[in-house]
């Protein structure tokens, strides 16, 4: 039984950009609060994924209850949200926030004010936050802590005068932190007799409970026993268990407005949860369902062929349960005359797709090949109908197309002032058109509209190789556009090879389409006889390479004798080789095919 009163309960997130210090400022809370002990500690606690461990990241947000006996006597519960600081997982940081009522911002006293610092941070005021500024690192040689104050106040327009000075690696000051979060975040609000209302901020699955939830209190009280009803779903079920996670889970009779916790009651699948649906009690529901999360929207597709064919089946049921755990990715069913049976995926970016990609190698034990990412165009056919268009190879015929809007994005960029020229340069070929271009200190801040398409094959590599990785980048979707894109279809030996065919803008086409035939001409190994690899937009041929036939030598077995036998066997391997051509068909390695997705020209 749980009865904290509410002016006693603080619900916070973490905010900051990737590698500023979030994880391991959330270890150091964990730690002084006495959450673990020493023994139980580790790096980065609350990434429980081996990936977020390895990469040191944050891919899940993850909740935390902690306990903390102020300076003015009075003992606090604090609910910490470790939040994603990767664009690609900014949908995480939005359900967080949703949950919590104060951030904690973290900028680094050495780096200052980076893209996804700005992003987050006006998440966090969009979502009625008050927040407090902390500078970590401030143990390095290189920090800076006037010049950043200074920084925030310019760029964010955050008083900074009072943020909180720590070192989150050394613990120097943590509690400092603790006490700001206590004396300046506001309690939460609710009404513990009103019906019950409570948010779906998350829910994954796990192998002996099922479906675990977790949830935002705002008002009235979730009890263990309880029959509870999801407002959007409709469905209702019977809660088993109800708990904190400290972080180790541990059950208690029930939850009170205000607080953070979770619940499980024997639900088989995460898709009968909807994250940003509020779970009400069946017997006395509430009368109004909380504001909940837009749905995530995949921006980028990209098709997933097992090396094996027999292991589709094992692709299958090991999507389904990744998607157990991650509500922003999306599949179907798809086939491909090169590639065979596999599924059209949808991500929220190339880091998600990535990361996708190596749980299921990892976790799931499979080989597979990737098709060139792409982004969701809108058709409109010459019949005023409008589809979406997810993969290049269902484009209709040039002749049906009206025309063709393609989804562009809002990027903000910071880069010190050497770099500038680069990166405008980059933009540019990338077809961007500039807003907004800002000083503070050395620093500029670019903001450009981008194609989206320009920018998931290899812009953030070109990005950070020319500015020495000393740029950070964030986008936002903005709207969709009408542009002139063409088709580029890839044929070898006059077959097109669907898993290769490509969107581009007419301008970059066919230089696109130069590129790919002669990657592929030293990627694909020669046959007995010639092959043609050609790149076209339509009907027309815009690009053509030659393999040459591998060479045998039928006149070796020829000694002397009359040169008439020797020429009969060359014209006899003329005719062979002629009908190959005709019926020849070429076996690609997997190796070309992945090669030959990986380059961007």
């Amino acid at each position: 039984m749980t009865d904290t009163p509410l002016a006693l309960i603080r619900n916070f997130s973490i905010i900051a950009h990737i590698d500023h210090g979030k994880s391991t400022l959330a270890d150091r809370l964990i730690q002084a609060t006495g959450g673990l002990t020493a023994r139980e500690m580790t790096e980065q606690v609350l990434d429980t994924m081996e990936l977020e461990k390895e990469r040191g990241i944050t891919i899940k947000a993850q909740t935390v209850r902690l306990s903390y006996t102020a300076k003015d006597g009075q003992t606090y519960a604090l609910n910490l949200m470790d939040t994603p600081g990767h664009v690609d997982f900014a949908y995480e940081v939005s359900r967080s926030l949703a949950a919590c009522e104060g951030s904690l911002l973290i900028v680094d006293a050495s780096q200052g004010v980076e893209a996804q610092t700005l992003a987050n941070v006006y998440q966090a005021i969009d979502a009625g936050h008050e927040i407090v500024p902390v500078l970590n690192k401030i143990d390095l040689p290189a920090a800076e802590p006037d010049r950043v104050k200074e920084q925030i106040e310019d760029v964010i327009g955050l008083d900074a005068s009072d943020a909180v000075m720590i070192s989150a690696k050394t613990g120097l000051n943590i509690e400092g932190v603790l006490e700001a979060l206590v004396t300046r975040l506001p309690p939460p609000t609710g009404d513990a007799e009103a019906p019950l209302k409570a948010l779906l901020v998350d829910s994954w699955y796990d192998a002996y409970l099922g479906v675990i939830i977790l949830v935002r209190i705002k008002d009235g009280r979730l009890k263990r026993g309880m029959r509870i009803r999801m407002m959007a779903k409709g469905s209702t079920h019977t809660v088993d268990q109800v708990g904190f996670f400290r972080p180790k889970m541990e059950p208690v009779d029930e939850l009170g407005p205000g607080e953070m916790g979770y619940i499980n009651a024997a639900i088989k699948t995460v898709a009968d949860c909807d994250v940003g649906d509020t779970i009400t009690d069946d017997r006395r529901p509430a009368s109004q369902a909380l504001a909940g999360f837009k749905p995530s929207i995949p921006v980028v597709w990209c098709g997933l062929f097992p090396v094996d064919a027999d292991d589709f089946e094992k692709l299958r049921e090991s999507l389904g349960k990744l998607r157990l755990n991650d509500a922003s990715f999306h599949y179907e069913a798809e086939s491909s005359a090169a590639l065979g049976f596999g599924f059209r995926c949808g991500f929220l970016g190339l880091l998600h797709l990535e990361i996708i990609q190596e749980r299921l190698s990892r976790e799931f034990d499979l080989d597979l090949i990737a098709t060139a990412p792409s982004v969701v165009y809108h058709i409109t056919r010459t019949d005023g109908s409008v589809e979406e268009l997810h993969n290049p190879s269902d484009m209709p015929e040039p002749m049906q197309i009206a025309h063709i809007d393609e989804p562009w994005i809002k990027a903000t960029i910071m880069v010190p002032d050497e770099h500038l020229g680069s990166v405008l340069t980059l933009c540019n070929e990338r077809r961007g058109q500039q807003l907004d271009l800002t000083y503070v200190g050395n620093r500029a801040m670019a903001v450009y509209k981008l194609p989206l398409n320009e920018v998931v094959f290899d812009f953030y590599d070109r990005l950070k190789s020319t500015t020495r990785g000393y740029a950070s980048f964030d986008y936002q979707m903005d709207s969709y556009a009408e542009s002139d894109l063409v088709r580029i279809s890839i044929l070898v030996n006059q077959d097109p090879v669907d898993a290769l065919s490509f969107v581009a803008h007419r301008s970059a086409a066919e230089a696109r389409g130069r590129s790919i035939c002669a990657k592929l001409k030293e990627l694909i190994p020669k046959q007995l006889f010639k092959i043609a690899i050609q790149a076209a937009i339509g009907g027309r041929i815009v690009a053509r390479e030659t393999i040459g036939a591998m060479s045998k030598d039928v006149t070796a077995k020829c000694y002397g004798g009359d040169i008439s036998r020797k020429r009969k066997l060359l014209d006899k391997q003329k005719e062979g080789k002629k009908r190959m051509r005709q019926f020849g068909k070429v076996e690609i390695p997997q190796s070309a095919f992945l090669a030959a997705l990986k380059i961007d020209a």
